[in-house]
């Protein structure tokens, strides 16, 4: 109750605040808001020259650490990922993957950088098929050795810190290896997974791990200690981001994924054969902006074609009080993951229409299909250079963390992380889970007639991801904003649902995360309908929107942006995050 009294606060006070635009953050939620410190009341205010804002406490001060060290904000990244890792292992961690967006300060251009998972050489498109030919029930494949691709997240970061790191990559590891030696406070949210219904905390490893000597559970407020994850880091420390790619590390995550049941096939040739990418980020004007996004396999694309859809109609006339700037939102989610769902893979293995999803005709159509009613049925559209794709049918879990980081000199990450599901497949080495990122995959590979799925896993693939991290400029080329969210396929809508909050509605940054969420995708809705201003639910069904009781849709929005007054820095109040500033 106090959850859901504190976010409507929020709502509230988001509404109140929507013609000042580039006022800092106000007070945030009563401390009952997921019982960590209120992240409004370390979020909100502008000033300082350097922030971080990740879904823990303890994960910001080791950013921030790094960054008074004289750290930029890659070095920075590289100490909040160890930590996120070791007090938030349902979200991210080492066995997992990411994707970061760059903003360099000095030049002013945006690298994207992919650390996206792949699948083994021995991966086939009927990967988490039955021999029968039917699709493997989800949790079955989630705790299977066949959901495990090559983590890609450390080696990511150690590509992005040889660009842009300053600080020695063994001194990034310090806090980390303390925390998991000396051993932290068990979080109510992390309580909450290590007690909760998710089958991968039930596991043997899960439950070695999260048992008290007694055989009970870790509950919050306890202690836990990880020497395992220390010794990790310091190997990752002392000797590069190949450690765990390579060497015991690298035999042991082979191994373990070797194990019943259904073993995966990944090997430690697979694991040695990884490699992150650095590529050019796909960046498109919008409003008095341009939005950067990474490419595919990232579903940032899609991010941008909804933003530019809605840019085709009246929404920045509305607001946060007018149900039909919602509907608009909800039938441009509808058309943008039609889109998404059917066209995104990874480009190394199949033909993305990038260009002809972001064409500024065929958006136009796409949006010309907003109606004054919901459809009754949106399919995908024929984009310029598509090619015939089979129906999706992922089922992509809700997870992931996301956080951003400024340092001094106005160097920016803003990054997506993530193990998958809850603690992965429930697998763990070396004091880490592994993650089940290939269930990202579509596990229906064709349609009866044979036509391929955009999404099918191959040898060597990368699924396709929500991930889909966010750098605002001007159209100066300026850091304006980054932000992200974690949250399965969701993660599009809550994105999207802070940018419109942030610039089209002229909300503070903090205002804007703490709007209700909705997400409408096919004729599937959801959203935190008791947390919408009087009239709109009423509003949407109006519209053809059949919106009913409350569903949680759990976004965790962590977010930075530059003001008249400094930085403002906000955290999701459905989470535990902080932001917080030097």
């Amino acid at each position: 109750m106090r959850r859901a009294f504190s976010l409507r606060a929020l709502v509230v006070a988001a509404l109140l605040s929507a013609c000042a635009p580039t006022t800092p953050a106000g007070p945030g939620p009563s401390p009952g808001v997921a019982s960590a410190a209120p992240p409004a009341a370390t979020a909100g205010g502008g000033g300082g020259e350097a922030m971080v804002s990740a879904a823990n406490p303890l994960a910001v001060e080791a950013g921030l650490q790094v960054l008074r060290a004289g750290g930029s904000a890659v070095d920075a990244a590289v100490a909040v990922q160890g930590v996120l890792g070791l007090v938030e292992p349902q979200s991210s961690g080492l066995g997992g993957g990411a994707f970061l967006m760059h903003y360099d300060a000095r030049t002013g251009k945006v690298t994207a950088y992919d650390g996206r998972e792949t699948a083994p050489a021995s991966a086939t498109p009927d990967r988490f098929l039955r021999p029968d030919g039917t699709p493997l029930p989800l949790r079955e494949a989630i705790l299977s050795g066949r959901s495990t691709g090559a983590p890609g997240a450390i080696a990511m970061l150690g590509l992005a810190h040889r660009a842009h790191g300053r600080r020695p990559w063994a001194s990034l590891w310090t806090e980390p290896a303390r925390l998991a030696e000396t051993g932290f406070v068990v979080s109510p949210r992390l309580a909450g997974m290590i007690n909760g219904g998710a089958p991968q905390s039930k596991t043997p490893d899960a439950t070695r791990y999260f048992s008290k000597p007694d055989g009970t559970r870790l509950q919050a407020g306890e202690t836990l200690r990880n020497p395992a994850y220390a010794a990790t880091v310091r190997r990752i420390a002392a000797e590069g981001p190949r450690a765990l790619l390579e060497g015991p590390l690298a035999a042991q995550i082979a191994a373990k994924t070797a194990e019943a049941p259904l073993p995966g096939g990944l090997t430690a040739a697979d694991l040695a054969r990884y490699q992150p990418r650095a590529a050019e980020p796909l960046c498109r004007p919008w409003r008095l902006y341009r939005v950067c996004v990474p490419p595919p396999p990232s579903s940032g694309v899609s991010l941008l074609q909804v933003l530019l859809m809605l840019e085709r109609t009246d929404i920045a006339r509305r607001g946060p009080a007018d149900p039909q700037g919602w509907y608009l939102f909800a039938e441009g989610s509808r058309l943008m993951y039609a889109d998404r769902d059917r066209y995104i893979g990874d480009p190394a293995f199949v033909q993305v229409p990038v260009q002809g999803l972001l064409d500024p005709a065929y958006v136009s159509r796409r949006a010309a299909l907003i109606g004054r009613r919901a459809a009754a049925t949106v399919s995908a559209g024929a984009p310029p250079g598509a090619p015939a794709r089979a129906a999706d049918r992922t089922r992509e879990p809700a997870g992931t963390s996301h956080f951003v980081v400024v340092d001094r000199e106005g160097n920016v990450v803003s990054m997506t992380t993530t193990v998958e599901s809850l603690f992965g497949s429930g697998r763990m080495v070396g004091g880490f889970f592994l993650n089940n990122q290939l269930t990202d995959f579509n596990f229906q590979p064709r349609d009866p007639d044979g036509t391929p799925a955009a999404n099918a896993a191959a040898p060597g693939k990368r699924p396709r991801s929500s991930m889909s991290p966010v750098i605002v400029l001007d159209r100066s080329g300026r850091f304006v904003a980054a932000l992200g969210s974690p949250g399965g396929s969701s993660i599009l809508a809550y994105n999207a649902k802070a940018l419109v909050g942030a610039f089209d509605w002229g909300l503070p940054l903090q205002s804007a995360f703490a709007l209700p969420n909705l997400v409408a995708r096919g004729n599937s809705y959801s959203a935190e309908t008791n947390l919408f201003a009087p009239g709109v639910v009423e509003g949407l069904r109006a519209r053809g929107i059949p919106l009913g009781e409350p569903r949680s849709e759990n976004s965790g929005l962590h977010g930075v942006r530059r003001t008249p007054r400094g930085l403002e820095g906000a955290a999701d109040p459905r989470r535990e995050g902080v932001a917080r500033g030097l």
